[in-house]
């Protein structure tokens, strides 16, 4: 993987297809560092699965809110985007982690925070001496094409 590439779970593709989620529910990002890397066959992937940075500073646990599912998702034709318009940053603090490996994207409505996607932050981001942002790319976070 290289830094900045998002990858889809395996089982989160399943699950988003199934209609496992509702509209309503709201969808996150959390910082997490590289105890446990993800991979996309993780199976059944929940955001405790992976270990987030610690909250010594302003991150707070749990992450940022990108939106809710219904406002991620877009359909046009044969393409489903899965967007935010909110890029997650958090300000650098010195109590602050310095092991940042991971953006776990996952839905924290659900009981079980189940995860769907996962970026590479091309760790280890230190969040004590620079700020971390996650900008998206302007295509989207990730799209789903029925060909």
């Amino acid at each position: 993987m290289a830094r900045g590439d998002v990858t889809v779970f395996n089982e989160a593709l399943a699950f988003l297809l199934d209609g496992g989620f509702e509209s309503a529910d709201d969808i996150k990002l959390a910082i997490c560092d590289n105890t446990v890397a993800p991979t996309q066959t993780t199976a059944t992937p929940t955001l405790g699965d992976f270990t987030q940075v610690g909250t010594g500073g302003n991150y707070s646990s749990g992450g940022t809110s990108l939106g809710d599912l219904g406002t991620c998702v877009s359909q046009s034709g044969a393409v489903m985007t899965f967007d935010s318009a909110t890029n997650p940053t958090w300000a650098a603090h010195a109590s602050n982690d310095t092991d940042a490996y991971w953006g776990i994207i996952y839905n924290d409505t659900d009981g079980s925070d189940r995860a769907i996607a996962f970026v590479d932050l091309g760790g280890p981001v230190n969040m004590a001496t620079g700020a971390l942002t996650v900008t998206w790319s302007g295509s989207g976070i990730f799209t789903i094409t029925n060909s």
